[in-house]
Order: C-alpha cells, then structure tokens, then sequence
C-alpha cells in the first residue's frame, strides 16, 4: 500500500475516531465533573483533552512509514 492510500486511511479512521471521542467526552465532562471541586475538573479535563492522542499515535506511525521499494527499483 502507498503511503499516499495509507494517509487517505488514515485521514477518515482519524476523522471519525476524534468526532467520536469527542461526543464521548462532552457526555463525561457533563456528568459528575460539574459536581468536582476545580482542581478535579481541571486535572480531568486535561486528562480528557489529550488522552486521544495515545490510541492515535500507532496510527500516524503506520500513515508515516515509507514506501517498500519495489523489486525493479535499485
């Protein structure tokens, strides 16, 4: 697969899982964290805004990873 088809890929899956999160954070942050003292609302809101990034990581990594060099080319 060409890098080029990887990150379209990889571009949709991210789209989709970051709109998802999202929404699923938005329902957490208006549960029980309104009802925490400040300092649990900020510690969880930071938690909950840059928490995606670690199941994304793999993914920008596979979206980077160069092309094989095909059999014809030296």
């Amino acid at each position: 697969m060409s890098m080029r088809v990887r990150k379209l890929i990889g571009t949709v899956v991210m789209l989709v899982f970051i709109i998802t999160y999202a929404l699923f954070a938005m329902a957490v942050a208006e549960g029980r964290i309104t009802e925490a003292p400040k300092l649990v609302q900020t510690v969880a809101y930071v938690v909950l805004g840059l928490i995606w990034i670690v199941p994304m990581m793999p993914l920008v990594r596979w979206m980077a990873k160069p092309d094989k060099p095909h059999s014809y080319e030296r």
